[in-house]
């Protein structure tokens, strides 16, 4: 959530990098809703104020044996006025807060201005595309014993899928490889709930924006969310808290499944496990002191680069234009694999700062000497498997249909060479 006393001290700084984000956006609708809200917090006060003052002077007349009764109509308008204000001013605050809970986060001022996703800015680039010397397979014909869509779709419909024997291995491996390379990098494993509070959801950003692409259990006794990433339980550990100071950074990853609706395109190049409604990843975290930030930022990404360079895929980094980025960000940078099979790059990772913007929302703060401060969050993909296994199929494949597998993976899997 953004600072309103930063939007109130200079609307047209705060609008035109709103813009940045969404042409569409205007403070207007804000700003009106908050000055309503304000006035009548002002009225309430001061019909407060006058009711005190009257209920002091009747005391003090009272006392001396004065009449009082000239001034009880007086009394009466005073304490009919606070009731209807007192009724009203909280429906006006929360007005307003919905319209500024709506409002995406500020990007940061380095970052290019354009909405076409297609500006996003290479900043690294590391190995190169593979040449084949035979025609390719994609991941789907490559993963016929890996991977069983059809009994998928069987059981929950289309975007499910299963993985069977070897493929529910591999997925396995890769997992654990990447949990053990962040614990090196000095990360806290946390394994966290799948289903998660209204104002958790609401705390991450995921709400009220994002209410259509997730799912909810229908269920009288619990109003819940299934995770859309990990992400969200993480920020949501310390919700209301006030850190120690000398607590920071704290660095968490976590496994979990994750859950998405993914309403939109799925043609041919969303086939298999391009876009699913549910896949597994570990997903990387950190609350920092506002100073720290920007060098956590380049951690997280060093941690998921080792990811990618363990598993010796070609990969590059995308630095998002303002257009392209989450609502809940500032800074976004996408690590993306080449995949042969659907002749594009993917995202793998994209990690963020959303600086103070989940903290505000989740009121998680830091004890410093003289006050309490918001913390900054960072999350960064490290890494999802569902692409991550297509790079691997498609990008090892051989002539003969086998997989060779990358030499880190082996231990996790017998010391298997080949699937």
């Amino acid at each position: 959530m953004l600072n309103i006393k930063q939007i109130l001290k200079d609307p047209k700084e705060v609008e035109e990098k709103l813009k940045r984000k969404d042409s569409s956006l205007s403070l207007n609708p804000l700003l009106n809703a908050y000055e309503t809200y304000s006035k009548a917090k002002l009225e309430l006060e001061q019909a407060a104020s006058q009711l005190n003052r009257l209920s002091k002077e009747i005391g003090d007349k009272k006392r001396q044996g004065i009449d009082t009764s000239p001034l009880m109509n007086e009394v009466l308008t005073a304490k009919q006025k606070v009731q209807t204000l007192s009724e009203k001013e909280p429906h006006l605050e929360r007005e307003y807060e919905t319209l500024l809970a709506e409002l995406p986060n500020l990007p940061d001022d380095n970052i290019k201005i354009s909405p076409d996703p297609k500006d996003n800015v290479c900043v690294k680039m590391v190995g190169e595309k593979r040449a084949f010397n035979f025609p390719i397979k994609n991941h789907i014909e490559l993963g016929e014993k890996l991977f069983d869509f059809k009994r998928g779709a069987k059981i929950s419909g289309s975007g499910w899928p299963v993985y069977t024997n070897l493929g529910a291995r591999l997925e396995w491996a890769l997992l654990n490889l990447m949990i053990d390379t962040h614990l090196k990098n000095g990360f806290t494993f946390t394994l966290v709930p799948h289903l998660v509070k209204p104002e958790i959801m609401y705390g991450s950003g995921q709400l009220p924006k994002f209410e259509k692409q997730l799912f909810k259990i229908n269920d009288p006794d619990y109003e819940l969310y299934l995770i859309p990433t990990s992400e969200v339980a993480l920020n949501g550990l310390f919700y209301d808290e006030i850190l120690a100071e000398e607590d920071l950074p704290k660095l968490l990853i976590s496994y979990t499944p994750c859950f998405r609706r993914e309403a939109g395109s799925h043609g041919k190049a969303e086939r298999g496990l391009i876009r699913v409604h549910q896949f597994n990843k570990v997903e990387m975290f950190a609350f920092t002191k506002p100073e720290e930030s920007d060098q956590i930022f380049d951690k997280m990404i060093k941690s998921a680069e080792e990811v990618l360079e363990k598993l010796e895929l070609h990969y590059r980094n995308m630095l998002l234009v303002t257009g392209d980025m989450s609502y809940a960000a500032a800074k976004t940078l996408d690590i993306e694999v080449w995949l042969p099979g659907q002749d594009r790059y993917y995202e793998v990772s994209s990690v963020s700062n959303c600086r103070d913007f989940q903290a505000r929302r989740s009121k998680i703060r830091y004890k410093k000497e003289k006050s309490n401060e918001f913390v900054h969050t960072l999350n960064g993909s490290g890494l999802a498997t569902s692409r991550l296994m297509v790079a691997l199929l498609e990008n090892n494949q051989n002539a003969d249909g086998t997989i060779t597998l990358p030499k880190a993976l082996r231990p996790y899997l017998d010391n298997r060479t080949h699937l």
